[in-house]
């Protein structure tokens, strides 16, 4: 059994990870910690839990976390970097879902998250763990560092033309809108239900943190920099990541049959038949991807911009499905235990 830690256990992601780790049958749940609910019985806080976690959260500092095989700091930025090194040193293996070992350009992730990195050793031995690119680097890895959900849904779309040089790497664009909880389980104006609900708004137009981390994971598929306009957009829904991608085609293929090999025998990328329009409902509360591509005709002649539709539920694929994908890498057992979970519809 893997004796699991989860840091930050009263957030979106940290009860997404407990939702999916309870019933994973190579792991048990050790500790799950929260410094303001210390003490709190964890299904008094989640009901939706209770008969299934008997634990309690508990201090960081008293939790026993070095006992554990793998913690996961499900916790806001900034936070992982300052404990990752004394697990590590203890031969604790780590899943960070923030983005503190993400961008491996430090003062660049410097800059995007207006914080000093306290770790910056550790960032170049971090593996970025998007499975279907770094599936090796990830079974040997000491620290993952668990992808973002906009650039979870924005690469696996855009990597098979990316990889196949066969687009204009310069002029890519992402279009993508979120629900809610992407933001956080915090009290924030914006997204309360009066706000959020009956609206849609893009937002961060001049600049996303997430942009940095999406132009990287490209630039190295391609072997090259590129250029990307990135708009995130907040929809009136919970859950979910509908991402439409656009690229101007440089060389012809077979742009159907390309996606359908680049994720022949990935378990949690489904590449729809040609004229699909995947929804975010498709994928709620599972660990996948669906992807369709399209060729809209601009002329008679045909166009030469593809579009491509992505869509993941952020709080699985984007975050905790993700990470739990990972520790099954990192930890030789097979990749989808625990994550066949079937789509929640309606």
């Amino acid at each position: 059994m893997i004796k699991a830690g989860i840091v930050g256990g009263t957030g979106y992601t940290g009860v997404e990870l407990l939702r999916l780790l309870v019933q994973h049958p190579q792991v048990e749940l050790a500790a799950i910690t929260s410094r303001t609910e210390a003490g709190t019985a964890v299904d008094a806080m989640f009901p939706s839990l209770r008969g299934r976690v008997a634990l309690a959260f508990s201090d960081p500092a008293s939790a026993g976390l070095a006992r554990c095989d793998v913690v996961f700091f499900a916790t806001p930025n900034a936070v992982a970097m300052n404990e990752a090194r004394a697990l590590v040193d203890r031969g604790v293996r780590i899943i960070d879902l923030s983005a503190d070992f993400r961008i491996r350009d430090v003062a660049e992730w410097e800059k995007w998250y207006k914080a000093t990195h306290s770790c910056p050793e550790l960032v170049a031995e971090a593996v970025y763990g998007l499975c279907e690119v770094n599936r090796d680097a990830v079974r040997k890895a000491r620290i993952v560092a668990n992808p973002g959900c906009y650039p979870t849904a924005v690469q696996l779309g855009f990597l098979p033309l990316v990889e196949a040089g066969c687009v204009d790497l310069d002029h890519l664009i992402a279009d993508a809108k979120s629900g809610v909880s992407g933001a956080g389980r915090k009290a924030v104006t914006k997204l309360l239900y009066s706000e959020a609900s009956d609206n849609f708004a893009a937002y961060a137009v001049p600049g996303h943190r997430h942009w940095p981390e999406i132009r990287q994971g490209l630039a190295r598929a391609a072997g090259r920099p590129v250029g990307l306009v990135f708009v995130p957009h907040l929809t009136p829904m919970v859950r979910g990541i509908h991402a439409t991608l656009y690229a101007r085609v440089a060389r012809e293929v077979d742009f159907q049959g390309l996606y359908q090999k680049r994720y022949s025998g990935e378990p949690f990328v489904d590449v729809l038949p040609p004229g699909s329009h995947p929804d975010t409902r498709s994928v709620r509360a599972a660990n996948l991807c669906r992807i369709a591509v399209h060729r809209p005709k601009e002329s008679d002649s045909g166009g030469d911009t593809l579009v491509v539709l992505s869509v993941i539920d952020n709080l699985v694929k984007g975050a905790s499905g993700q990470a739990v994908q990972n520790m099954n890498i990192m930890f030789g057992i097979p990749e989808a235990m625990g994550l066949n979970q079937v789509p929640l519809v309606p």
